[in-house]
């Protein structure tokens, strides 16, 4: 690695270029909450020019593509040099540290608040939603369980009052039946009417 006289993004948040993006982070708050021209001790001329370095450096260096440039500037390589294996029968097998990779896993970090806040109002407006569903299906619904109802049971009056209608006569006539033949061709007649 190059030296200069200038220090490097990465000794000012104290890593080394192999930190990972959590570190990097975590280096960045730390650094900032010490100097931070509101909320420090120091006097305003150290404090803010170390603060807007420390700014500097975290806004490269957290950018996937920003700190490959400036890690070629430097001259520092994440990637190692492909060597041939020694055996071709037997190749070397190696585990890879992904927590020294440059790119945020999405399950590595905390939710931010207003990550936190979206989802709570996305779940939110989905219960409510349910729960209006649910209040208009069964005040709808009942009401048009009582319609039904009352068609139903004004159809069932009506085919009652014409079965009446139909078997009235016939009990009257057969009532009134005095000999068998006369009694049998009155059943014909009105069982041919239904």
């Amino acid at each position: 690695m190059p030296q200069s006289s200038k220090p490097t993004y990465y000794s000012l948040l104290g890593l080394h270029p192999s930190a990972s993006v959590i570190d990097i982070r975590r280096a960045y708050r730390q650094l900032s909450k010490l100097y931070h021209p509101d909320t420090t001790d120091l006097p305003t001329a150290i404090a803010t020019p170390k603060f807007q370095q420390i700014n500097e450096a975290y806004a490269t260096l957290s950018h996937p593509e920003s700190r490959l440039s400036y890690d070629l500037k430097i001259g520092y390589s994440r990637f190692g040099v492909i060597q041939p294996l020694s055996d071709l029968n037997h190749p070397v097998s190696r585990s890879h540290d992904w927590s020294k990779s440059a790119y945020l896993d999405a399950s590595d970090r905390p939710l931010s608040s207003g990550e936190i806040f979206a989802l709570f109002m996305l779940v939110l407006t989905f219960v409510g939603c349910l729960l209006l569903a649910v209040a208009i299906g069964l005040t709808r619904g009942e009401a048009a369980f009582q319609t039904h109802l009352l068609q139903l049971t004004a159809f069932v009056q009506q085919q009652i009052t014409h079965a009446s209608q139909l078997i009235t006569p016939m009990i009257i006539g057969l009532t009134h039946c005095t000999n068998e033949l006369s009694c049998v061709s009155t059943q014909i007649r009105y069982f041919s009417l239904l």
